[in-house]
């Protein structure tokens, strides 16, 4: 009897609240109701949600806009004419949102059986159009101080996560075949890119080897995704292919880097050649020492007791290491400030162990940011009414040349190293992709000549000539050969799980 009297109790109280829930639900079913009534009242909310106010899509764009112009009201106040066009701050926004939209145009070109082009192809082109349109560049300007200080920026995160990239397990497993990888191949093309450049472009001998410094550097930006994309396949994983080509590729960087600085302090640089030479040395010297005492410092400031551990890391790793090496710059000890970097990031890098991974993916982002703008800006510094009618056949037969006998002395570098004659011809052409070292050491001896040495501005054109081609030609077709001889020379291992490779995921630079 009283279970009887509860049930009809409950009966009462959920009656409203089913009632209330039918009415403010149109898509209940409720007996009578039409299915004219369903759809006014589907149009009458819909109404509401676009219109008053709006909703999703339309109200960020309303917000974003907003936030941006106020934005943009507040820069005008606090530069003036920077923000307007003609003024640093306009170049740098439409060069930005140029390249952004270069690159994310490249992503959507897919073309069946085809590896995906990289990005980074697209950003250079739009910035090569901006230049190249009388219209734009008119109006689209960045004085040589702003972009230079980007750029080094940019090249201050390309060396940071070179650093942190470095695994030292991966490093002595591969022994000798990564260092001779790592040094071979830059060394070679270097040394033959100046004589090219010598004979054929009538260069002296300094210029010759600045300018193979500049193209000896591989490109992690294209070769580590592109072979990611092979190991998580199985292609090559057994012999370790995909961890040799990612571990080599950031010595690669370093060999090429400190190459050029030490040739751009020689050919700017008044005195004699053993003084040069001796100076440079001391600059490496510097550069390691003050690396090596910054690293032991950030691998215990900040405590690992402390909150947000990464992104202090992170930050204060960023602005040790731009202040390094804009402070070296401004001093006049150009090689340091990029060694004491590499140093500083793998000395404080090896003790992170685990915590490496969440520093690494912040400066991943910020990279992002760069990225677009250092593609742009290179892009942005090459015009076509300035190149000589013979120059871009000298460049494109020098760049040639120089990258025939880079594959060739990659391909002997890999013999007795266990590797079949497939494999190697794979690692030699695999080895071939430029970007991101040359976007940032090639407009640098422009810089530095329009600066200190006016009448050497010619041989820093052609540099900047022929880095930019570089990049043009090795980046799409190196991206095109891992991808499409990958599958058809390597050796697919059946469940590349099972294979413990000793590398992060986040080395792309």
């Amino acid at each position: 009897m009283h279970t009887t009297e509860n049930e009809h109790l409950e009966n009462k109280n959920l009656q409203p609240s089913t009632t209330a829930q039918i009415l403010n639900d149109p898509s209940s079913s409720v007996p009578g109701e039409t299915k004219e009534t369903e759809e006014t009242i589907q149009q009458v909310k819909m109404r509401t949600h676009i219109f008053c106010p709006p909703q999703g899509i339309l109200n960020k764009i309303i917000t974003d806009g907003a936030i941006f112009l106020m934005l943009w009201g507040i820069m005008c106040t606090l530069s003036g004419h920077e923000v307007l066009p003609g003024g640093n701050l306009f170049g740098l926004l439409i060069i930005f949102i140029s390249a952004f939209l270069g690159g994310k145009l490249l992503e959507l070109i897919r073309i069946p059986t085809v590896p995906p082009l990289p990005p980074l192809l697209g950003m250079l082109l739009a910035g090569f159009t901006i230049r190249n349109v009388p219209f734009i560049s008119h109006y689209v300007q960045v004085h040589t101080t702003w972009s230079s200080t980007l750029r080094n920026t940019a090249l201050t995160i390309i060396l940071i996560r070179a650093g942190l990239g470095l695994d030292p397990k991966a490093l002595k497993q591969l022994k000798g075949v990564c260092l001779r990888l790592s040094f071979g191949p830059c060394i070679m093309e270097a040394c033959s890119a100046a004589v090219f450049s010598h004979f054929i472009m009538n260069f002296p001998w300094q210029w010759g080897f600045l300018l193979g410094f500049v193209l000896g550097a591989v490109s992690p930006a294209v070769v580590v995704p592109s072979m990611l994309l092979l190991q998580e396949e199985g292609y090559g994983v057994e012999k370790g292919i995909p961890t040799l080509l990612i571990a080599a590729s950031s010595l690669d960087d370093i060999v090429a880097i400190t190459g050029f600085n030490t040739f751009l302090s020689v050919v700017f640089s008044t005195g004699s050649i053993l003084s040069n030479v001796l100076a440079s040395l001391l600059e490496i010297f510097i550069g390691v020492l003050v690396g090596i005492i910054l690293g032991l410092f950030a691998r215990y400031f900040p405590s690992e007791d402390q909150e947000k551990l990464a992104k202090k890391r992170a930050f204060l790793v960023l602005s040790m290491c731009i202040f390094a090496v804009l402070g070296s710059q401004h001093i006049g000890l150009h090689g340091s400030g990029g060694l004491s970097t590499l140093m500083l990031t793998f000395v404080a890098g090896r003790a992170w162990t685990q915590e490496k991974i969440g520093v690494q993916k912040i400066i991943a982002n910020v990279w992002n940011i760069f990225q677009p703008l250092l593609f742009g800006l290179v892009g942005s510094e090459v015009s076509v009414l300035s190149l000589a009618s013979n120059t871009i056949g000298l460049c494109v037969a020098t760049l040639s040349l120089a990258l025939c006998f880079r594959i060739l002395a990659a391909f002997l570098l890999m013999s007795f190293a266990g590797f079949n004659l497939k494999e190697k011809m794979f690692v030699a052409l695999a080895w071939m992709p430029k970007a991101t070292v040359q976007a940032v050491l090639g407009p640098l001896a422009l810089e530095t000549a329009k600066l200190t040495a006016p009448h050497l501005e010619s041989y820093s054109k052609d540099v900047m000539t022929i880095a930019f081609l570089a990049i043009l030609i090795t980046a799409p077709n190196g991206a095109l050969l891992i991808g499409i001889l990958g599958p058809k020379v390597l050796t697919r291992h059946d469940d590349p799980n099972r294979i413990k490779l000793q590398l992060s995921d986040l080395q792309l630079h």
